[in-house]
């Protein structure tokens, strides 16, 4: 840690010194580039020489002993914890009001495999504009200086995630969001009106937002979940054969028939319902031990239809008509059913199916609802 010091002392004072002598060097697109005696390598980018004055604002000696403070700290939270990176953040402009102190500072410790050679990372975030990164890996010292860019690098960023994950694992439930994408069928449908029912496949389109939440069943480290939260979902039903959906003037049922005057583009009923699920969920662990290897689920779901349409395209001389009509077409406001899912990664394949008919017993044809389809985010 010596070196380490020296290394980082040296580029504070290539910070402080006059900036003439910085400038003599030769400078393409704003670059500078420093070699230093350790073989260490300081480079700058700057928009103009004011900017590089401002750095003269901050107190060598103040801003060693912070570090030093700091990296102690660090290597002491490195040296017990089961993880081999461990990253720490400060804020001295917070805890020292008023001061000419930097406003973040970081420090990342990584151990390989337990060994006792460690590789240290300190980004020093001297206000918004400047940035200091010291890094020492062994025998390869590295050292950028950034003006007007973040100190923030790759490797920071996924120690930032890997804290992240552990923080989540040790929460006994967390909450995601995701949509479902996807196709529905009728099935079971009575003999009599099956043909009736025949739907366009690509156009009976599912889409679902999914705001779910994820409660762990057991100890910490337990593969199973118990999913829950609610649903908005979309069901298209764009029928076939140039069909539509009928309220008679006489009579309480709703019917699909032929059009027989219209030369149809598009006939659907689309409907509208708020979800609850409920399943029991076995997520296993990847090869670097996150939660986002195999996943396997299944259990039920309830929920009510908030609202319904019909909507039918077509040509009347020449011209693109449109006609929307909003009512409940006698179909079913709750509805109830199975569903499951089977998943990798990012990504789940889904089935719905409703138990509960899709229109009122006796008021409309008899059919029910499967849905499937892909799963983008969520758990």
């Amino acid at each position: 840690m010596n070196r380490f010091y020296t290394l980082l002392a040296v580029v504070l004072l290539a910070l402080a010194a006059p900036c003439r002598t910085l400038a003599a060097a030769p400078a393409p697109d704003d670059t500078i580039v420093v070699k230093l005696p350790n073989q260490a390598t300081m480079t700058l980018f700057v928009k103009n020489k004011a900017q590089l004055r401002e750095l003269r604002n901050y107190k060598l000696d103040s801003l060693m002993i912070l570090l030093d403070t700091y990296i102690t700290q660090a290597e002491a939270a490195g040296k017990t914890s089961k993880t081999e990176t461990v990253t720490m953040e400060f804020y001295p402009a917070k805890d020292q009001p008023g001061k000419q102190v930097p406003e973040q500072i970081r420090v990342t410790v990584r151990t390989d495999e337990g060994k006792k050679s460690d590789t240290e990372r300190v980004d020093v975030v001297l206000g918004r504009a400047f940035g200091v990164s010291v890094v020492e890996n062994g025998d390869d010292d590295h050292v950028s200086i950034k003006v007007g860019t973040s100190a923030i690098d790759d490797s920071t960023r996924n120690a930032q995630r890997e804290a992240k994950r552990q923080e989540r694992a040790a929460r006994p439930g967390h909450s995601d969001f995701g949509i479902d994408v996807g196709l529905n069928a009728l099935v079971n449908r009575n003999a009599t009106t099956a043909e009736d029912f025949d739907l366009r496949p690509f156009g009976s389109r599912y889409i679902s937002f999914n705001w779910h939440y994820l409660y762990r069943l057991g100890p910490q480290g337990s593969p199973v979940r118990l999913l829950t939260g609610p649903e908005l979902s979309f069901n298209n039903y764009m029928f076939d054969n140039n069909r539509r959906l009928f309220n008679p003037p006489t009579g309480t049922g709703t019917v699909i028939e032929t059009e027989p005057i219209l030369d149809l583009d598009k006939s659907k009923l689309s409907t509208t319902t708020i979800n609850l699920p409920l399943m029991l969920v076995l997520n296993t662990k990847n090869k670097k031990g996150n939660d986002d290897g195999f996943r396997l689920g299944a259990g039920g779901f309830a929920g009510y239809r908030l609202g319904s349409h019909t909507k039918i395209k077509y040509d009347n001389d020449g011209r693109n008509r449109k006609d929307k009509d909003r009512g409940s077409f006698n179909l079913e406001d709750f509805n109830y059913g199975l569903q499951g899912l089977v998943g990798i990664g990012g990504m789940d394949l889904f089935v719905k199916y409703n138990l509960n008919e899709l229109f009122k017993d006796g008021r409309g044809p008899q059919a029910q609802t499967l849905s499937f389809g892909v799963t983008f985010g969520g758990i």
